[in-house]
């Protein structure tokens, strides 16, 4: 039989493997972490396979005649979580194939229970294997996915290997080009979860918007439940809020309730309020903290709670620069949002890919408002059906995984993209996906606009992307000053939208190498950076139906595009804040116009 690789191997979902489970809030769940020291084995050819043996199946040498031609046993170790790029000097910028193995003994099984292996993301494809058989396959490099691996795990000598490869596809998403690191691996936690037979796989709960001014406010809600049989209730718990309801599970393990509240504090940024909920069906409880709020527009203004909200935001890689890493920890999402609050933020966008979830659950302990996207940028092939249907599953990923997170008002659908007919009806198909799962929150993306013409419309833009009919809110990126003219041309242009609809600038600043100090038309110095900033603010805040900013970027970040010696040096620069931690000075001139923001708001 023809041994399969990685990327034959992709195809096995549709030959009789198991499909990937959903399971939210995984960290609150009975799991073992098994985070740490995995051993690795390079796969350059991507064949699955070293020596003509299936890597996965972990083979070792039986005696001196056998012929093995690897050895997990003797091999090196990388971290996991993190990118294997930021580990070892001779990965830092392989693209292909590598097996991770991680062994572990689990002498406590339970005949009751399920167990599932649940890996927060891994860049880009991956294939999941326990005791030598293939249990899963993934496609999607910022977003979770789980295996059931009950009828494989053993008390004793359990190897868990997982393929991963970061190949850059012209089908993927993202597609070959993008401006930002390609960091391989896997990149955030593996657990080993354990659930009863029965277990509630997700929950939806939200705040309805039409009890907003009632004494009595209404959570409107969901339950998926997971099982071969179910029972006929299940049970919601918020002790704060005085609630005990039982609800009635359908036959297909769903269920839909409203529930009734009095005395509820609403989240916002001024009073991240979040409360216990716990959900038990069976013999399954699952807890998690909760916020409650509602987001919506009203012509050119954004509503959070029924209040004009300005949204002072800054664009963030999930990156922590110090270490040059993807981010994956709690400490890492502190580390960023902490800078955020300094510069008087009170809204991130998560820029350009799903951030880790350790990311939304500190945004909501803090009050930080967050934009969330989906990688559809640079190069997507439009006219495929298939990218089509792995942006669908890719955002319906991330949105069972946040649907909770009141931070997240926000979904961006698109970065930067050209239009046409096959851009067009294919993002228009991701809007109503992604509209057909969640409600609840406002529709962007980073929309294209026209140049200004010759004489006396030289000063004009009009945002014009026939993507923003889709929208909530209409989004654009402008770098006037820095690719194209000087800071000083700011200070004649004029943009407007024919759409009665809130403006966000998502993008706009320029690039300074922290430390570099010149006169104010030097580029790259800090002085260059903080004028433009200072001539695009105040272009940008006589917008007609500006309801808020997001600079692009909170912090210097890798990108091989950026080579520029002794300056860039792989580095995007236009950070206002180095990838040292030190602070540029246009982080104080966007500081400055926060403060005035915020008092204009109270």
């Amino acid at each position: 039989m023809k041994k399969l690789g990685i990327f034959a191997l992709l195809l096995l979902p549709f030959m009789g493997l198991a499909q990937d489970v959903f399971i939210q809030h995984a960290n609150g769940r009975e799991f073992t972490s098994l985070n740490g020291k995995w051993k690795y084995v390079l796969d350059p050819y991507e064949q699955g396979q070293i020596g003509f043996m299936p890597v996965y199946e972990n083979v070792k040498q039986k005696d001196k005649s056998d012929r093995v031609e690897y050895s997990f046993d003797d091999a090196q170790s990388l971290w996991v979580p993190g990118a294997w790029d930021a580990q070892k000097p001779e990965l830092a910028y392989y693209e292909g194939s590598i097996w991770y193995r991680k062994t572990f003994d689990k002498s406590d099984l339970s005949n009751n229970k399920r167990y599932f292996v649940y890996v927060g993301a891994a860049n880009y494809k991956s294939t999941v294997t326990l005791n030598g058989k293939v249990v899963g396959t993934h496609e999607g490099g910022f977003t979770p996915f789980a295996f059931e691996i009950t009828d494989l795990i053993q008390e004793k000598d359990n190897f868990l290997i997982i393929g991963v490869n970061n190949s850059r596809l012209k089908d993927g998403i993202p597609s070959k080009v993008t401006d930002w690191f390609n960091h391989g691996g896997i990149t955030r936690d593996v657990l080993l979860v354990e659930v009863p037979k029965t277990f509630v796989s997700n929950y939806f709960l939200s705040l309805d918007k039409n009890s907003l001014n009632a004494k009595s406010k209404k959570i409107n809600g969901k339950l998926q439940l997971n099982g071969a049989s179910f029972p006929q209730k299940a049970r919601i718990e918020i002790p704060e809020l005085k609630v005990v309801e039982e609800i009635n599970v359908e036959t297909d393990g769903t269920c839909n309730f409203s529930v009734s509240v009095k005395n509820m504090e609403l989240w916002s940024p001024e009073n991240p309020k979040l409360y216990e909920v716990s959900i038990s069906a069976g013999n399954d409880k699952v807890t998690d903290q909760i916020g409650f709020r509602t987001i919506e527009t009203e012509g050119k203004k954004i509503l959070l709670n029924g209040e004009q909200i300005f949204l002072r935001g800054i664009s963030l890689h999930d990156e922590n620069p110090l270490r040059a890493d993807r981010a994956n920890s709690i400490d890492d999402a502190k580390l960023v949002l902490g800078w955020a609050k300094e510069l008087g933020c009170n809204f991130v966008r998560l820029a350009h890919y799903p951030h880790q979830e350790n990311i939304l659950r500190e945004a909501d302990k803090m009050g930080i408002l967050l934009w969330e996207e989906l990688p559809l940028y640079w190069g997507i092939d439009w006219s495929n059906q298939e990218v089509l249907e792995n942006a669908k599953r890719q955002y319906s990923e991330v949105i069972n995984r946040d649907y909770n997170r009141a931070s997240s008002i926000i979904w961006s659908i698109a970065n930067e993209t050209t239009p046409s007919d096959s851009r067009n009806a294919f993002l228009g198909a991701v809007a109503d996906h992604v509209r057909s799962l969640d409600n609840t929150r406002l529709l962007s993306a980073a929309c294209k606009k026209d140049q200004p013409g010759d004489g006396n419309t030289a000063k004009y833009y009009t945002i014009n992307d026939p993507l923003m009919k889709y929208l909530d809110v209409v989004s654009f990126n402008e770098y006037l000053g820095w690719y194209g003219g000087l800071p000083d041309e700011c200070r004649e242009k004029v943009i407007s939208s024919d759409e009665d609809k809130p403006i966000i600038v998502s993008e706009f600043g320029g690039g300074a190498l922290q430390g570099f100090h010149a006169d104010s038309l030097t580029r790259w110095s800090e002085e260059f950076q903080e004028y433009l900033y200072h001539e695009s603010i105040n272009m940008f805040d006589k917008i007609d139906g500006l309801a808020g900013m997001t600079p692009w970027i909170l912090v210097d970040f890798m990108s091989p595009l950026r080579q520029l010696p002794n300056v860039q040096d792989g580095w995007n620069r236009k950070g206002l804040i180095s990838e040292k931690g030190y602070k540029k000075k246009a982080f104080f001139e966007l500081q400055k116009y926060y403060k005035k923001k915020e008092a204009e708001y109270k």
